[in-house]
């Protein structure tokens, strides 16, 4: 199965870019962020057209995420699937896929560390561990895919000391990555590749792509059974050049999972 993640950076705009990366690279599931959409603008029969279902769960001009499947798509949830208020804004989205239950996350930017956004980002972190707790189960096969807006390490940034006090990169951020990592999700790109200066995200502007400056952040967090199953790991960095790209490139994994009962294949 091949699981890959994409901020898209408005779905409208890159449509026709989203297609012609499915054509080539024939994600299984493909969990998309930023797609900026309502759920009535959202362009599901040309998804179905490709031969993928697909739910989508959307506020309009901000945020919004989705997840594809070739695979099945079974047991959607929109947000946390807990007993709190429902989250405003549109970040989170569950389904199983071919046996496999994925979430599409788009975590809060934080903006700065003294803005409000920042605690917010804190606060939707704890709640994503909670839900995990309360929900499901670290032997289950699990993937929460997305623009996770941390760089887990220093070697996910093009120069640690150009992020000093800024956002992705602070100890808290990377305190709540690691309580999640605690109960049982793992890095799954690093299963298969070590090495610093791998990056998903470069900013439009001064060129940074080019210069080689950007900062790992769109992640495949996956249980021990996905992650221990990755055969291949990639950052798809040829779909961030040509006209008009979303600032960040699609990752993927494959993952070799044995069938199980009642998936879709």
């Amino acid at each position: 199965m091949r699981i890959a993640t994409w901020n898209v950076n408005s779905l409208k705009v890159r449509l026709p870019r989203v297609e012609e990366w499915i054509d080539y690279a024939q994600p299984d599931v493909l969990c998309l962020q930023e797609t900026k959409l309502a759920d009535s603008a959202f362009p599901g029969l040309a998804f179905e057209a490709l031969g993928y279902e697909a739910a989508h769960h959307g506020e309009g001009r901000w945020n919004g995420v989705a997840v594809l499947s070739r695979v099945g798509l079974t047991d959607v949830v929109d947000g946390f699937d807990d007993d709190d208020e429902p989250d405003p804004q549109a970040r989170l989205l569950w389904a199983t896929c071919g046996g496999v239950r994925v979430a599409s996350v788009y975590v809060p930017n934080g903006r700065a560390l003294d803005d409000d956004h920042y605690a917010y980002k804190l606060d939707w972190l704890a709640r994503l561990r909670r839900n995990l707790e309360r929900a499901h189960d670290p032997a289950e096969p699990l993937v929460v895919a997305g623009d996770w807006n941390i760089a887990p390490a220093d070697d996910d940034v093009w120069d640690p000391a150009a992020f000093e006090g800024a956002t992705h990169v602070s100890p808290a951020e990377r305190e709540a990555l690691g309580a999640l990592v605690d109960w049982g999700l793992h890095d799954s790109f690093r299963r298969c590749h070590d090495e610093g200066g791998l990056f998903s995200w470069w900013d439009y502007r001064a060129g940074n792509f080019h210069k080689k400056k950007g900062m790992r952040i769109d992640l495949l967090m996956a249980s021990t059974p996905v992650a221990d199953a990755v055969t291949f790991a990639l950052i798809d960095r040829q779909a961030r050049k040509g006209s008009q790209p979303s600032d960040h490139a699609p990752v993927l994994i494959d993952v070799d999972l044995p069938a199980r009962e009642g998936a879709d294949r």
